[in-house]
């Protein structure tokens, strides 16, 4: 076909745009409520019919998007390059664990609800014995939970042989960490992807037949990560995208690399991540907003007595919330209590910043960017000399969908921001 469509159901609502692939034009747009309380494929039929025919492609974060727990070696190593890994693979990361498996660790695991466990630990010729033990707990556990095995490699087959006697699904890749300060995150994350698409999609019950599990091709965080990459790839700069919803606000960035922090003396163990995606699942317009006030009090920030649902109020949630989840994803986190904060983002040479979500698209853009890019005491340096625009499109999530198989059109669509 000369067309495609590219549809992000979200939990909210169902967005389609139609594209030329010739051009990488876009040719119409719908957004249309979410019909998860009877079948999405009913909202998801009715946007394709307002844009118009094409070839399908459909990302999804409906029901939740996907749950992901790592269990790794160490917080500052393993267990941290696989936090990394499962956040830019789209996932929600609900939890991490570090070390060995015992009882009351596996009721913690439990208890997050992971649709998928990425299991990780050693270093290729490295540690074993900590993936082996993981991996023989969780065969026991009766969780049932998918597992990707993405450690150590002289382990991987015994851990696939102990998790397949307990028919519990595996799937087995390359290591997150295979050297020190070495973050080979594909091989993961296209398991990831791999695994949603197979056993979470269905699992959600958000449709009742077969049909909507074949159309997605990936949970819609992923998506846009790689739609990010084909901006900044475009650009050839740094490019920085903070998506405020009614849940959760989700920063990306990809930036230039950089040599002497890939492999100098200043690596990162963990390794680094040149793109890279970061989760506040507490941070929202909507159901998140109380978790925006309590944030802003923990971050010292004036937060206005107003009355909340108004669109001014919506404005000041959405700004607040976009301002804490960029200091969060630029000066990192601590995998744990009395650790160093690990994983920070250097973002002053960013030359692109990108606003998402119906509040910045319904006329808050001006305000919610503005309070990002003058935040100038929240430990971190906003971008220097950076452009700035907002995604009333939602062309990110297409470009991401078409740039495997439509390069050109995929560019040719973020030519557009």
């Amino acid at each position: 076909m000369s067309f495609a469509v590219c549809v992000d159901v979200g939990s909210t609502y169902t967005k389609a745009c139609r594209i030329d692939l010739a051009d990488g034009t876009l040719t119409g747009r719908a957004e249309i409520p979410t019909t998860a309380g009877t079948d999405v494929l009913h909202g998801l039929d009715r946007a394709v019919a307002q844009v118009g025919a094409g070839e399908l492609y459909v990302c999804s974060s409906a029901g939740g998007g996907l749950r992901l727990a790592v269990i790794g070696y160490e917080a500052l190593v393993t267990a941290e390059a696989g936090h990394r890994v499962g956040l830019s693979a789209g996932a929600q990361v609900v939890h991490v664990h570090a070390g060995l498996l015992d009882g009351s660790a596996l009721l913690e695991v439990r208890a997050a609800r992971p649709d998928v466990i990425l299991l990780v630990g050693g270093t290729d010729g490295g540690d074993g014995d900590t993936l082996a033990h993981n991996a023989r707990r969780l065969a026991t556990s009766r969780m049932r939970v998918p597992v990707v095995v993405a450690g150590n490699a002289d382990v991987r087959e015994y851990a696939e042989t102990v998790l397949t006697e307990r028919r519990v699904p595996v799937t087995v890749t390359g290591n997150v960490l295979p050297r020190i300060g070495v973050l080979d995150p594909g091989p993961a994350r296209a398991a990831i992807r791999e695994v949603f698409l197979r056993h979470v999609i269905g699992g959600k019950r958000l449709s009742r037949g077969s049909r909507f599990a074949r159309f997605v091709r990936a949970a819609t965080p992923d998506a846009v990560l790689a739609g990010v990459s084909v901006l900044a790839d475009t650009l050839g700069a740094g490019v920085l995208v903070v998506d405020v919803g009614g849940a959760t606000t989700d920063v990306y960035s990809a930036l230039i690399p950089d040599a002497e922090l890939s492999t100098g003396p200043q690596r990162d163990v963990a390794g680094t991540l040149w793109r890279s995606r970061t989760v506040e699942g507490d941070l929202g317009v909507g159901v998140g907003a109380p978790g925006v006030v309590a944030a802003a009090g923990v971050e010292k920030l004036d937060f206005p007595n107003i009355l909340l649902g108004t669109v001014a109020a919506d404005r000041v949630l959405a700004s607040t919330a976009a301002m804490i989840a960029l200091r969060r994803h630029a000066r990192g986190h601590s995998p744990g209590p009395g650790m160093p904060r690990t994983g920070g983002r250097d973002l002053r040479d960013v030359r692109l910043v990108v606003g998402s979500g119906g509040v910045l698209r319904h006329g808050g853009g001006d305000t919610v960017l503005d309070a990002v890019l003058t935040d100038t005491a929240g430990g971190w340096a906003p971008p220097r000399t950076a452009r700035r625009t907002v995604d009333s499109q939602y062309v990110l999530a297409a470009a991401g969908l078409l740039a495997a198989e439509h390069p050109g059109a995929a560019h040719a669509l973020v030519n557009a921001l």
